[in-house]
């Protein structure tokens, strides 16, 4: 199995990948060790002198005035995660709290927190073992930290409360641990602190969720190809010549994905034909315009999870210099901008490809095509609740648009009095990217469906080996009425795995 060594310099995207969703193993570098050592030192030293040092001999918040004497330390420490492992709502996924207990392990290595080695090992050892902590949907303002995801998470390492096992079956964390054989963490001075105060919820979300949207805005690439076909539209508008004069990088790749796909296309360029048109719709001609867009916004979030990744956010940090400072780098303003953002745009892409499917059923701006698609219009009634389905997720995809960062409301007794709500921003966007997934497979249903309707035309080879692997999958073509939910199912399934782009660079090659 693929391991992953946690150094004192961050991780990359892959790695979180590969720890949230493809189970890797996590293992600490022997330069991560020295530096956790040497930390804790330093955190060693501070608790035991009598002046108070937040977080190591103070209360938290807003009861950090209070001098918390040596032998109430370790309750301090355990109580803090107990308290604030306040969750409610329904579990999170598995992937998300994994890649979420792997960042904050890699902010713990990165020598700026004060926890001990033998902390930092523990955590390794619940990933390794597949043990995935209990989190709940609520209790995070995405600022202190992911603080109730995160505490649940230390309440695990600490033997208590419930995880799942790696059989799927939720127990008590301590049994769990005790057939590892792992030994729960006795928590000392800044320690407890130090394992809920980071964005790491957040930012394992905007990773993933950069991966998925990686993988669909090629697809919508692919679907808006298939759509122009379907529609006879022209491809001159994806010259790469007209996307050089306005040099968006993520609309001259967009462009040269759709030229890709329609390459060889006997059906392109008749819109001149019975029903002349000056120009296609905007839905189709500016589809690279709208998917480029995103694109670039996709590139700006991308830098912000790299500087993410490579951060140590804590609070207090322990410096080079022996000092520990408290901090603000714990607000979650980077990435919560980011994911809402990422949000807008897929909003805005899954809104242009159903209005590219409401075309194809329509028959006054189809260019020929049979009303909804059907067999036999008015006794057949073809797509037209597969668009309903499409438009209501669109209708979901606006809502989901509406940014969560923008909201901010106070705690702690005022002193956390501006908070970035990145969680609900991270949690939305998964939503968001769910529907876009459907959304995408409607169009291609639609397209698919159209372009077999086009008797006499052939379509791009690209565009057949589409068609060819969507039947293999299932996912039947024209004909009668039928119980249609299996079918978009199947359609779905076919985006959401990466079967579409699979088929697709088959014949064109890797699509930017």
């Amino acid at each position: 199995m693929h391991t992953v060594v946690v150094g004192t310099s961050g991780v990359t995207a892959s790695d979180v990948l590969a720890v949230a969703r493809g189970g890797a193993r996590v293992q600490l570098s022997e330069e991560a060790v020295a530096a956790l050592a040497a930390a804790r030192e330093i955190v060693d030293a501070l608790a035991a002198k009598p002046e108070p040092v937040y977080g190591v001999s103070t209360g938290f918040g807003a009861l950090a005035t209070r001098h918390i004497s040596p032998e109430l330390r370790a309750q301090l420490q355990r109580n803090i995660v107990r308290s604030h492992a306040a969750g409610m709502g329904p579990r999170v996924e598995r992937e998300v709290v994994r890649a979420l207990m792997f960042l904050r392990l890699k902010t713990v290595c990165s020598g700026h927190t004060g926890v001990r080695p033998e902390v930092a090992r523990t955590m390794a050892d619940l990933l390794n073992a597949g043990i995935t902590p209990v989190v709940h949907e609520y209790g995070s303002l995405g600022c202190s930290g992911d603080l109730a995801p995160l505490s649940h998470c230390a309440l695990a390492l600490m033997g208590e409360g419930d995880a799942e096992g790696p059989d799927g079956a939720v127990r008590p964390a301590a049994d769990l641990l005790a057939e590892h054989g792992i030994q729960p963490v006795e928590l000392r001075e800044k320690e407890g602190l130090a394992l809920l105060n980071g964005t790491d919820g957040m930012l394992g979300m905007l990773v993933m969720a950069l991966a998925d949207l990686d993988t669909l805005y090629r697809s919508a690439d692919v679907t808006a190809a298939l759509s122009l076909e379907a529609l006879l539209g022209t491809d001159k508008v994806l010259a790469p010549e007209l996307h050089a004069i306005r040099p968006h990088p993520g609309q001259a790749a967009s462009a040269a994905n759709m030229l890709a796909v329609l390459k060889g296309s006997g059906l392109t360029g008749h819109h001149q034909d019975d029903a002349p048109r000056v120009q296609d719709a905007y839905s189709v001609r500016c589809a690279p315009q709208v998917a480029g867009a995103g694109r670039d916004t996709m590139a700006h979030a991308r830098l912000v999870a790299e500087r993410e990744l490579a951060s140590a956010v804590d609070n207090p940090v322990v410096l080079p210099d022996g000092r520990v400072e408290s901090n603000g780098n714990f607000h979650g303003a980077p990435v919560a901008y980011v994911l809402d953002f990422l949000a807008i745009a897929a909003a805005d892409l899954g809104s242009i490809a159903e209005r590219r499917t409401d075309r194809l059923l329509d028959k006054n701006r189809s260019h020929g095509l049979p009303p909804f698609l059907a067999d036999d219009a008015g006794v057949d009634s073809g797509l037209m609740i597969a668009q309903y389905t499409q438009a209501a997720l669109v209708s979901e995809l606006k809502r989901l648009a509406v940014p969560a960062s923008a909201d901010s409301i106070p705690s702690s007794a005022m002193q956390e009095d501006h908070v970035s709500m990145g969680w609900s921003a991270a949690r939305k966007l998964r939503t968001a990217v769910d529907n876009l997934t459907r959304v995408l497979a409607v169009e291609l249903y639609a397209a698919t469906r159209a372009i077999e309707l086009r008797e006499g035309l052939t379509p791009a080879p690209a565009t057949q080996a589409v068609i060819d692997a969507l039947r293999e999958a299932g996912v039947q073509g024209p004909g009668p009425d039928r119980f249609l939910a299996p079918d978009l199912a199947a359609a779905d399934a076919f985006v959401r795995d990466g079967r579409l782009l699979t088929a697709v660079e088959t014949v064109t090659g890797p699509l930017r």
